[in-house]
């Protein structure tokens, strides 16, 4: 299960993990115009741990999703004038 909200700054995505334990906390993934922060309660050391991906990142693990073990590089293309 997940949520959106949209913030003022931010579009914020809540994954809720669901099914047979162990479940792990809910996931907060912030959307801003130049950053995605992701952000996980750890119970083992009581803190909020975070990660921040920049936009090509983002994009990255979204086309790695999809492809078969190996090394990549995404080009984008260009305009054709």
């Amino acid at each position: 299960m997940f949520t959106i909200e949209h913030d003022f700054d931010a579009t914020v995505i809540t994954l809720v993990d669901e099914g047979n334990a162990p479940l792990r906390e809910d996931a907060v993934i912030s959307a801003f115009s130049e950053v995605i922060r992701i952000e996980q309660y750890d119970p083992r050391t009581d803190r909020t741990q975070t990660i921040e991906l920049s936009i090509a990142q983002l994009h990255d693990l979204g086309a790695a999703l999809d492809l078969p073990e190996g090394v990549y590089r995404i080009e984008l293309a260009k305009d054709a004038d």
